[in-house]
């Protein structure tokens, strides 16, 4: 088994395999219905997108958006997203760590994170809201998209629980290696709790398979030395 800390080593290697996730049957009409939803919700932005993966989420924002900063730690995984077709959308690839996008130029109007927030530790989640945040200009649409646990779809879970409160997922990868991989499902309340210090109008929304957050960033003024 390998370190549960590792996540970076572990989508590296699960890179080719990605995608097959969305090919669940059960999941196609949730699916279906977030590929539609997304255009509208990024409609003329330009997006700053962290943890973009193989940009399998990035092609369905680029059929509306003005453009879109897509970034991932992997080069492995951005390797495939590369060779994907963006059509007229302006998408530029980065490789960045979520949780340090200084080095990512400009400031955004719009920012999406797909199925990477159930991967940051609980006591990480405010510094990567605060990298995140920094980059998004206030007023700034802003979503989240990850999947619910259910029973026989999902991997199955590690039985304990870590000193933090973080749980973690059971998997094997395709070259049979095994992994136990980080992997939170926050309730609605914690992630309200966990948004406010950085956003308004917080809109949660939950399927059988999927939940998203929808919400607006606010002016947060620079923390005093």
């Amino acid at each position: 088994m390998n370190d549960p800390k590792d996540i970076t080593a572990y989508y590296a290697r699960r890179a080719s395999e990605y995608e097959k996730v969305y090919a669940k049957p059960e999941r196609q009409q949730e699916l279906a219905f977030l590929k539609q939803q997304l255009p509208q919700w990024f409609a003329g932005q330009q997006v700053l997108e962290v943890a973009c993966g193989t940009g399998y989420w990035t092609q369905f924002i680029a059929k509306a958006a003005r453009s879109i900063t897509a970034t991932d730690i992997n080069e492995e995984v951005l390797d495939i997203a590369r060779r994907k077709d963006y059509g007229k959308c302006g998408v530029e690839i980065v490789q960045a760590d979520a949780y340090n996008l200084g080095a990512i130029s400009g400031v955004f109007t719009a920012g999406f994170s797909g199925f990477w927030w159930s991967h940051v530790p609980k006591r990480a989640r405010t510094p990567f809201l605060e990298a995140f945040h920094a980059k998004l200009s206030p007023g700034s649409p802003l979503v989240f998209l990850e999947n619910l646990y259910v029973h026989g779809s999902n991997n199955p879970m590690a039985p304990e629980v870590d000193g933090e409160g973080n749980t973690y997922s059971l998997r094997r990868l395709e070259d049979g290696s095994e992994w136990k991989v980080l992997k939170n499902f926050p309730t609605e309340a914690e992630l309200r709790q966990d948004l406010s210090p950085f956003a308004t109008a917080i809109e949660y929304g939950a399927m059988k398979y999927y939940w998203w957050v929808k919400c607006r960033t606010i002016h947060r003024p620079p923390f005093a030395c």
